[in-house]
């Protein structure tokens, strides 16, 4: 029968209790445009007259939410070790001051003939150095080839991501009407979009047979209805749907930095318990360091791949906290972090002017910083740093930061640990600056009434921010899909040491 019948029929056989789904007759244009004003990826469009066929067919399509613009090429991939082919391009777009920006990659699907054809091009154009300004790293199964940035090919993609890169990307062909220096980042209008955006719900699949199981992200998600928080009966299913809504996002900030791991196994206001390493579990794709990273203990884990993050939320994990560096080279940290911890007293524009402040005089001092919430009470203050100084010295400096700021503002700030000392104070805790210390990661829920998330902000949105805690596992995801720009976008840039100068200005000799 056709599916208009079968769904007839359908609806007069389903009890009250099951819900039938709607039928949707409108254009399908109308109806694509709100599903992408939702930030749903699409729609499935069936025919109404079609009976019901095993396998695919044109009797179903899939409409997607596809963005679709030119960009210049400024390298290309290859199976490592091979002599010949092409397994994808690396896309760039020109930024306002005329470097090149790394757009993601795309899959380069032609046919042999014209494949070839493109081969011979790109060969004519190789040079030795990257032309894009933030070069994607190397990788181990891929050889990379740079080239002028002078071709231009037309490729679709699903959306932006918060790091400059398109996902789910498509080639679409070459773009000869086109010059290479007019090939910009395209902006996106939206219209009469909702008020408020429903929350993705994961690739959730339930199992057949009895017991029912929820499957996301390829990861088997147990006990899904434990409360986690008794005041606002947050459960556990909660907590996994929002670090996978959120992986994409995480995991750039992630990648190959070691992590300390709170999990909260009978729920936020039990006992909770701190864990470093493995242990007994084995958490699916789990990144483990070699054990000669770390010496004397286990090995350290790294979350590399989404499915490792659901992994530790199906374990109970709730937050987690990462180190100052980066693997392979544990030995030099590309930061140090200022968590600004207030007294409870204080109203929360004194955190505001702190935070502030903070900025101003590490830009005095000549270094870069930039901010989040903690999730909890204070904002961490973050100084990118090139991977050049030890541990020690980097902790020692950072303390002298603290004892500056305290010395120039002592009404404001307190750099002794003492509770006597912070009595309507702001502690400048400098402590997460040694090896193996660890600070709530980007992202992160945070194990208390309500689970608030540490959340990158900008400078510039500051005195916007009303509460440290002001993002929960319910409004992050929505207000990351609403950003135009990463706050942090400079992160991965900035180059900046600890300089003689900048010691003798906080005091230390």
């Amino acid at each position: 029968m056709p599916l208009s019948q079968r769904r007839e029929l359908i609806g007069q056989t389903v009890s009250e209790r099951v819900r039938f789904s709607e039928s949707f007759t409108e254009d399908p244009q109308s109806l694509l445009a709100s599903a992408c004003c939702m930030r749903l990826e699409g729609i499935i469009g069936k025919r109404a007259d079609a009976p019901y066929r095993s396998g695919r067919s044109m009797d179903w399509i899939k409409l997607e939410c596809l963005l679709r613009q030119a960009f210049v090429v400024g390298g290309c991939t290859r199976i490592a070790g091979t002599k010949s082919g092409m397994r994808s391009l690396m896309l760039g777009v020109q930024e306002r001051d005329g470097s090149l920006r790394f757009a993601g990659t795309v899959k380069a699907e032609l046919k042999p003939r014209l494949l070839a054809k493109l081969e011979k091009k790109v060969t004519k154009l190789l040079r030795d150095d990257p032309a894009f300004y933030n070069p994607p790293p190397r990788e181990k199964d891929r050889d990379f080839f740079w080239q002028e940035p002078e071709l231009v090919f037309e490729a679709s993609f699903l959306e932006w991501t918060l790091s400059g890169e398109v996902r789910h990307s498509v080639f679409q062909g070459m773009r000869e009407d086109k010059p290479a220096t007019a090939v910009t980042e395209e902006t996106v209008v939206d219209v009469d979009e909702p008020e408020s955006l429903p929350q993705a719900q994961g690739t959730t699949r339930v199992s057949p047979g009895r017991a029912r199981t929820l499957v996301i992200a390829g990861v088997k998600v147990s006990n899904a209805g434990r409360i986690f928080d008794d005041v606002t009966r947050i459960k556990k299913i909660d907590l996994v749907r929002y670090y996978d809504e959120i992986a994409e996002f995480e995991l750039r900030y992630l990648k190959d930095r070691p992590l300390s791991l709170l999990r909260a196994p009978d729920g936020i206001y039990c006992e909770l318990f701190f864990q470093k390493h493995e242990e007994r579990s084995k958490i699916p794709s789990i990144t483990r360091l070699p054990v000669e990273m770390h010496p004397s203990h286990p090995p350290l884990l790294v979350v590399d791949h989404h499915e490792a993050l659901i992994g530790l939320a199906q374990m109970n994990v709730v937050e987690l906290h990462s180190w100052n560096a980066v693997q392979p080279d544990l030995d030099h940290p590309d930061r140090f972090i200022l968590d600004l911890d207030p007294d409870p007293e204080l109203s929360w524009q004194m955190m505001l002017d702190a935070a502030t402040l903070s900025k101003v005089l590490l830009n005095e001092i000549g270094l870069k910083s930039i901010i989040k919430t903690s999730g909890g009470t204070g904002f961490h203050i973050v100084v990118p740093l090139t991977r050049r100084q030890r541990w020690e010295e980097v902790k020692d400096f950072s303390h002298a930061v603290a004892r500056y700021m305290a010395r120039l503002m002592p009404e404001r700030f307190c750099a002794v640990l003492d509770p006597k000392n912070r009595v309507k104070k702001i502690f400048i805790d400098y402590l997460r600056n040694s090896k193996g210390a660890s600070t709530v990661a980007l992202f992160s829920a945070r194990a208390r009434s309500e689970m608030g998330v540490s959340m990158p902000i900008a400078w510039d949105e500051l005195q916007d921010i009303g509460r440290a805690d002001q993002w929960t596992i319910k409004t992050a995801a929505q207000r990351l899909h609403s950003l135009r720009t990463d706050p942090w976008q400079g992160f991965h840039r900035t180059r900046q040491g600890i300089t003689a100068a900048m010691r003798r200005a906080v005091g230390m000799r």
